[in-house]
């Protein structure tokens, strides 16, 4: 018997209280790892079991901890499917998100409005998750406005594609230590795309689904900015270990940052945090001082009006523009300024916030 099938066997005895199904047949449980002394695994429970969500981990700990060689447990939180609403399903049954096969975490960036480095941090932070040793792949979903390529310094390729209709393939391009999908890779510099919604989610479940993603650890999703279809194609999908909002210190962007997070924590998505971009300009030969060009504050009375973290607070710098312009993301060209620490700084709080002790 493999070590996840011994995890299996002995978590059968974690059950509802109501229903008296396991917590692994409702899908409550899901995602097990084993990796001696460390046992892994993610708990998503409805709203209406929330009451018994300490036993559940008390229960689910105290089994995996008997087995032989385990003497850590680290749980995931995975979105809280809850009775009605967008995505969810009722009483005893999971969520009908279908997950990526290989993908163990899917976690999305996304903004109110655009113009606010979105994708800079998208780009930037899974270059960082890259250097922490984790297999990541980048999902470019901003359709209309696809720069995930430039930025990776890729533009001028095009990925495999295998086969058609349903069983079509796409091969991710493998760029700068991740995997890479983008709109971007697959029309002309300056051809647009002019879609409806449906067309919008049918190419986004295609790069989901259809993508020889492999094994990743992380799945970073660039969303388009806004509250659209796309966001809501991604919501329905999928399920998410949650989303990093990112914005600037000033008012406007502010004000549409805080709908899209709303929207999220309406569709049950975990809200990460916060990542305010441009919150300090500073100058090539004074790289002492810092101008508040766009205010100040704005990013943490954000997190502090929604009680979630402020993740960072990435400065504006030459260095950051230029990378993005010739495909070395500033992480990997300037992995010693200001700007390329608070993306890993990003990563360590992202991945803290997606898997943690209970």
């Amino acid at each position: 018997m493999t070590p996840v099938e011994q995890a299996n066997q002995a978590l059968q005895q974690v059950k509802d209280a109501g229903s008296g199904k396991t917590a692994l047949e409702l899908g409550w449980i899901e995602q097990i790892r084993i990796t001696p002394p460390r046992a892994v695994f993610r708990l998503s429970l409805p709203g209406f079991a929330q009451s018994q969500r300490d036993r559940i981990v008390a229960e689910a700990r105290g089994a995996l901890m008997a087995l032989d060689g385990i003497d850590d447990v680290q749980i995931e939180i995975g979105q809280p499917p809850s009775q009605g609403g967008i995505g969810q399903a009722g009483h005893g049954q999971p969520a009908e998100r279908q997950s990526i096969p290989g993908v163990r975490q899917v976690i999305a960036v996304s903004s109110g409005k655009g113009g606010v480095g979105k994708s800079t941090v998208a780009v930037n932070l899974a270059c960082a998750l890259a250097q922490s040793g984790l297999q990541v792949g980048l999902l470019d979903a901003d359709i209309y406005g696809p720069n995930a390529p430039t930025m990776l310094g890729v533009a001028d390729q095009t990925p495999e594609v295998q086969g058609s209709g349903d069983q079509q393939r796409i091969v991710p391009i493998e760029t700068c230590g991740i995997a890479m999908v983008s709109m971007g890779l697959l029309i002309d510099d300056h051809q647009p795309v002019i879609w409806r919604g449906p067309m919008l989610n049918g190419i986004i479940r295609q790069f989901l689904y259809q993508a020889e993603w492999g094994e990743r650890d992380v799945l970073i999703v660039d969303l388009p900015p806004g509250t659209g279809d796309a966001q809501l194609s991604l919501a329905q999908a999928v399920p998410m270990a949650g989303v990093v909002i990112v914005t600037t210190p000033q008012q406007v962007s502010l004000q549409d940052a805080r709908r899209g997070l709303a929207m999220f924590r309406q569709m049950g998505i975990p809200v990460l945090g916060v990542v305010e971009n441009m919150s300090a300009f500073i100058p090539p030969d004074r790289p002492d001082c810092r101008y508040a060009l766009f205010g100040s504050g704005g990013g943490a009375q954000l997190a502090s009006d929604y009680d979630v973290p402020l993740l960072a607070q990435i400065p504006m710098e030459m260095p950051v523009q230029e990378g993005g312009d010739t495909g070395r993301p500033i992480v990997i060209n300037r992995s010693d300024s200001a700007s390329a620490a608070e993306f890993k700084g990003l990563a360590e709080a992202v991945l803290q916030a997606v898997t943690q002790p209970v």
